[in-house]
């Protein structure tokens, strides 16, 4: 069982867009026995940790930016009810960001903005594979195009796109279960 991110959209045109797509994805990460780990925001991440929910999904973690429960719900007027324990970092957006996607073995994202721009660029700097679900609009429909202005990629780096939930999940698990082959053990 791995940990994966879902990145996304809180607000903007691709949460409307992307809404049936991150429930779907919510969804295969259940169906496929891993945890989920979202920003503990609105939008897509919490539509998408809905739908793992539905699914039967065993354990959805939401890494808050908030200091406390109450700051999370009181200031940044975030959501509990699709997760099973939020942990509260304290550590604003942009520290949030990086404990989330360093705490991932992968991650998806879907539609998106600056922070889901952001949680990309960390997920290259620290070689944590990532998949694009396409469909929703915003960043995740653009990041090929910064990718061949930027060339983020390194040796055994891995981003790939996919239309379908399923195959995301399918090749980002099979990258895991290669790169991670020799303590595939300490997954189960």
């Amino acid at each position: 069982m791995y940990q994966i991110c879902v990145s996304g959209a809180a607000k903007g045109d691709s949460v409307e867009e992307g809404k049936d797509l991150a429930v779907k994805l919510g969804a295969a990460i259940a169906k496929a026995g891993h945890s989920l780990l979202t920003g503990a925001t609105i939008g897509l991440p919490n539509y998408a940790a809905e739908g793992y929910k539905a699914a039967g999904g065993k354990m959805s973690v939401g890494l808050s930016p908030a200091a406390s429960k109450i700051e999370h719900v009181m200031k940044y007027r975030l959501p509990t009810l699709a997760y099973d324990t939020i942990i509260y970092s304290g550590l604003h957006y942009v520290g949030r960001d990086t404990l989330l996607i360093t705490s991932s073995d992968a991650v998806v994202s879907i539609g998106g903005r600056l922070g889901t721009l952001h949680e990309f660029t960390i997920a290259m700097e620290t070689d944590t594979p990532i998949g694009f679900l396409q469909g929703a609009g915003g960043i995740s429909d653009q990041i090929q195009s910064l990718m061949a202005i930027a060339h983020p990629l390194r040796a055994g780096s891995m981003v790939t796109f996919s239309e379908s939930s399923e195959v995301l999940i399918k090749e980002l698990t099979g990258h895991l279960d290669l790169e991670h082959a020799k303590y595939l053990n300490l997954y189960q």
